[in-house]
């Protein structure tokens, strides 16, 4: 295994150090997202505010003299490249967002329960990755830009970790994209060992991770060890019998994994961040802000508030970066990253408010979380709703 030196306890460490403000859903393995103020408070997410999500125990590389990554499988090579090669080649940056599939599935549980980490709407966070794109790694082993199959029948592409996860009965946490995708210059896949301009820290991949923007970020594979080309599918647990969405009528005495493809675009999602699920304020003008963002790269093209519990709606303000004006598909505007939203509500007294988006190809989020249910609830996209209770005596949330 290239992995470097790993340190302590079965190749593990202490845990490293975290901002006391996560809410933790999880301490072993650490799993922990912000509030949702904090998180809708800026548009790059602070990095010691970005959610955490593990499958294990979190490794420590710390010989980096000695760290490389294995490129090879039905290609060329293989090939062992440090990370020195790999910060030989083109650097690019890419602003994207992570989410977590289990993102909501807190509230999705309260419909019927599911089984997973509870994540309320955090579990997500937007960066700025820096490193090298993969379609010029795979160049280095003979396989150009563009390539859906390569001479050896290779079709996809496979992340490997150097992590332990009990699913994989102590092996290696591993993912795979399709091969088109990963040679393909525009879909930005990186093989990062920057976030927002410094290296990476330990919850978030160091010394070297992939970043697949536009899907889930259980593809996005962190401390890498090896990346392989392949027939088919990675064959691992979180690719085979985990991430995938089936219909509310499934169950755990009648599923059958093989049925359903491995999920990778998310839908469309928005939530409500400076409001809880159930809120007290003064009679007046309140602030609704969150986040709306849509996989595959598509854009935002609205979000839709409700005051009145989906009576009646009004168009909210959309942005990315100050004084630039968001539009999707444009070239200012970050293809990969959220867009977060803001309204003024006039509250005269208890109702319940509600957030929807629509996406650039007219996805719209669903109104109910019946009608997307899943066993493993993932993928919670239905309308967000927040409950506000009027008090007069209180301060103004403006």
């Amino acid at each position: 295994m290239a992995q470097g030196a790993l340190r302590g306890p079965s190749g593990y460490s202490r845990e490293p150090p975290r901002h006391p403000s996560l809410r933790i859903n999880a301490k072993e393995p650490f799993n922990a997202e912000p509030a949702r103020r904090d998180l809708a408070a800026a548009y790059i997410t602070p990095i010691d505010l970005f959610f955490k999500r593990n499958h294990g125990p979190i490794p420590v590389l710390d010989d980096i003299d000695s760290y490389y990554v294995t490129v090879g499988g039905l290609a060329g090579g293989p090939r062992r490249l440090s990370l020195d090669d790999i910060r030989k080649l083109p650097k690019y940056n890419v602003t994207a967002t992570l989410q977590c599939a289990g993102n909501r599935r807190t509230e999705m549980s309260k419909s019927r329960k599911v089984r997973g980490v509870g994540w309320d709407v955090c579990a997500l966070g937007n960066a700025t990755w820096g490193g090298a794109k993969l379609s010029d790694v795979l160049q280095l082993v003979g396989v150009p830009y563009h390539t859906e199959i390569t001479p050896s029948g290779g079709k996809h592409v496979e992340f490997v970790s150097v992590d332990q996860c009990p699913e994989e009965k102590g092996g290696p946490y591993k993912a795979s994209i399709p091969l088109g995708q990963a040679t393909n210059p525009a879909a930005d896949v990186l093989l990062a060992y920057e976030m927002n301009g410094k290296v990476l820290k330990r919850d978030h991949g160091y010394p070297l991770r992939a970043i697949v923007p536009g899907v889930i970020g259980a593809r996005s594979v962190k401390w890498l060890d090896r990346i392989d080309i392949i027939e088919e599918e990675s064959q691992g647990f979180f690719m085979q019998k985990d991430y995938k969405m089936f219909p509310p009528s499934v169950d755990w005495d009648n599923i059958v994994w093989s049925t359903r493809k491995p999920q990778m675009d998310y839908p469309v999602q928005s939530a409500i961040c400076s409001l809880e699920d159930v809120g007290t304020v003064k009679p007046g003008q309140v602030i609704v802000a969150g986040y709306a963002l849509s996989g595959g790269g598509r854009g935002i093209e609205r979000v839709d508030i409700s005051p009145d519990c989906g009576k009646s709606w009004f168009e909210a303000h959309r942005y990315q970066k100050q004084g630039i004006p968001y539009v999707a598909g444009n070239i200012t505007s970050d293809k990969w990253a959220w867009v977060l939203f803001e309204a003024i509500v006039d509250v005269k007294g208890d109702t319940e408010i509600v957030a929807k988006a629509v996406d650039s190809s007219a996805n719209v989020q669903p109104e109910s979380v019946e009608s997307i249910w899943n066993l493993r609830g993932i993928l919670n996209t239905c309308w967000h709703r927040v409950r506000l209770l009027a008090t007069p005596n209180l301060r103004s949330f403006m």
